[in-house]
């Protein structure tokens, strides 16, 4: 297993570099301007078009345009928003939601122009189950220039990384947080149980194909996203003195003003570990420029490309200016992210750093501190009751080496509670190195402070922080939030990796690929119970996973928007063209009602 993670690690590394962020935030600007800021589109015409104001039904797809943005909403509207949000501000602090503004904006001219080029060559030969996505993309568009089979090969390789991502971020990811929060509200539920339940209900919508997966989102996203906006607003208002203070360190920190520095539970942020985190974690929630969401849109009903191609560019303010933000402001304003300690260790208890055999040092701490009464306050722990529970993840603060990506000599030291056969707890520590000064000599690490906290990882930390807002809160609100966002991405990322099955396998007969399909539909069903297994069991292990999916996308996708930009960009305008001059008034007719456009009913 420390040999899978090492060579992940080292994949990591690769993928997001930082030229490969560079890159995407290049392509983003490059995007922006050749369409002449055509967010100001997506944020008008493409509202009239999910409307259903341009609907026909004689137009080739499968579900209209609501229900596609719909479906690419609840892959990436989900616990990217409530995790992963949650995961960049812990480690890169407040100027992480800067640049997760900044590639909101930018992924907004991404969505639309990659969902342009697939509508431009998606496969409509069935007009009930059309098939589109990069992979189409770079295959047709090589043909039509004589090289058919390089750009089948380079297809097959998109769609080998993007059942990587379906596995990791849309599966793995999605499934391992819905039982770290379930299991952290209800006590003696097991992993596993939630991983089966999980399976079986994706597994009941997916097999009944994307109509039933665009049914299923389009009623599922519009109700979960209000849940979700009502219970944040209302946090939001309890705190609404610490806001100007909250985007004040937002800006200040995300344009490097000055280095987030350790406060608490966080262990500080320089500008460029902000930066990186920032970009990763918005990339990761709206899937800008990755490639996954043109697979939805091809489905959608529609015979002009850049139609769907603005509605695409709708995506990213909603995740990320929107949903993101509103996650980012309730950890930020209700101190969630630097929050003090939950128990503090007494004179009576010897705590002391301990040098092992091998050069590492670990923590011995013989008993546990009881919580303080604003922790019980907050974790709503009955009385007669510790508050602790085996397998809870624990940490202390120790000051080490010097470390560059958080600007500060402070370091978390990881421990887990766990229980004897007595029913007594103590804490298991892991080891850690405490490195070396400037002048290569070995640090004897110390304390910081006699605090143990509570280490509330993705997820975790969200619930926490509606906690603090609302005592409960956090516990009913990301449950479900959690259980409804994780659904509906898993339903359309199995989606997306069955359209990537099926162009890997297509040239073979029609019963073989229904059934390579279904194959992959169980193998799909079976990851998400194996992804509750306890192999998973901090944020940065959690990171390294998932991302990796995100990242060999990009790096496959990002070539084939610059190759066939030119061609997006010169219907985009042809398109925008013929629309300022009036030339799709006889098309236009009046929106349909909100209830049929989320039932997909046709307009007559």
């Amino acid at each position: 297993m420390a040999a899978i993670e090492q060579f992940i690690g080292t994949l990591y590394g690769i993928l997001f570099h930082d030229f490969v962020l560079y890159t995407l935030v290049a392509v983003g600007l490059l995007f922006t301007i050749w369409s002449g800021f055509g967010q100001y589109r997506a944020l008008t015409h493409g509202v009239g078009v999910i409307r259903g104001k341009y609907d026909d039904k004689d137009d080739p797809g499968a579900i209209n345009h609501f229900q596609a943005l719909s479906a690419a909403l609840s892959a990436t509207v989900g616990l990217g928003n409530i995790a992963g949000v949650a995961v960049a501000i812990a480690l890169g602090g407040p100027g992480a939601v800067f640049w997760m503004w900044v590639i909101g904006v930018l992924g907004m001219s991404l969505k639309m122009t990659e969902v342009t080029q697939s509508m431009l060559y998606r496969n409509t030969d069935d007009p009930d189950n059309p098939h589109g996505g990069p992979m189409f993309v770079v295959r047709e568009g090589f043909k039509k220039w004589g090289l058919g089979p390089i750009g089948a090969i380079f297809g097959g390789v998109f769609c080998v990384t993007l059942l990587i991502s379906a596995i990791t971020g849309g599966n793995m990811f999605q499934a391992w947080n819905v039982a770290e929060v379930t299991t952290q509200y209800v006590d003696g539920m097991p992993r596993v149980a939630v991983g089966i339940i999980l399976a079986v209900v994706v597994g009941v919508v997916i097999i009944g194909g994307i109509k039933r997966i665009g049914a299923v989102a389009g009623r599922l996203v519009p109700l979960m996203c209000a849940l979700y906006l009502l219970a944040g607003l209302y946090v939001l208002v309890m705190n609404i003195g610490e806001i100007p203070a909250m985007l004040g360190m937002i800006v200040q920190y995300g344009v490097g003003l000055g280095t987030a520095s350790a406060e608490g539970a966080f262990v500080g942020g320089a500008f460029g570990y902000a930066m990186m985190w920032g970009i990763k974690r918005a990339l990761f929630s709206s899937e800008a420029g990755q490639g996954s969401a043109p697979i939805a849109h091809a489905a959608a009903k529609c015979d002009e490309p850049v139609r769907e191609g603005v509605v695409g560019g709708i995506e990213p303010f909603i995740d990320t200016i929107v949903v993101c933000t509103l996650t980012a402001l309730v950890i930020l304003a209700s101190g969630a992210w630097n929050r003090g300690p939950e128990a503090n260790f007494d004179e009576s208890t010897t705590v002391a750093l301990v040098q092992t055999a091998d050069g590492q040092w670990t923590v011995e701490t013989p008993t546990i501190p009881a919580k303080t009464p604003e922790a019980r306050r907050i974790t709503q722990v009955p009385e007669g009751q510790s508050g602790w529970a085996a397998e809870d993840q624990v940490f202390v603060l120790v000051r080490a080496s010097d470390n560059e990506d958080t600007g500060d000599n402070v370091m978390r030291v990881s421990g887990a509670v766990v229980e004897d056969e007595d029913g007594n707890r103590s804490i298991e520590w892991s080891s850690f190195d405490a490195g070396a000064d400037s002048s290569g000599g070995a640090i004897v690490p110390e304390l910081v402070d006699d605090g143990l906290y509570v280490d509330y990882a993705g997820a975790g930390l969200t619930a926490h922080a509606f906690d603090r807002g609302q005592p409960g809160m956090g516990m009913w609100l990301i449950m479900v939030a959690s259980w409804l966002f994780a659904i509906s991405t898993m339903i359309s990322w199995s989606y997306y990796g069955e359209q990537g099955v099926y162009y890997l396998f297509g040239s073979l007969p029609k019963s073989a690929v229904n059934n390579v399909v279904l194959l992959y539909k169980l193998v799909y069903c079976v990851l998400i119970v194996i992804s509750t297994l306890p192999f998973i069991r901090t944020d940065a292990q959690l990171d390294t996973w998932t991302t990796m999916g995100l990242g060999v996308m990009l790096v496959a996708n990002i070539p084939i928007m610059l190759i066939f930009g030119a061609q997006a960009m010169k219907a985009y305008h042809e398109y925008m063209g013929k629309l300022k001059r009036g030339e799709f008034d006889d098309e236009a007719h009046e929106p349909a009602s909100l209830k049929d456009v989320a039932e997909g009913k046709d307009v007559e």
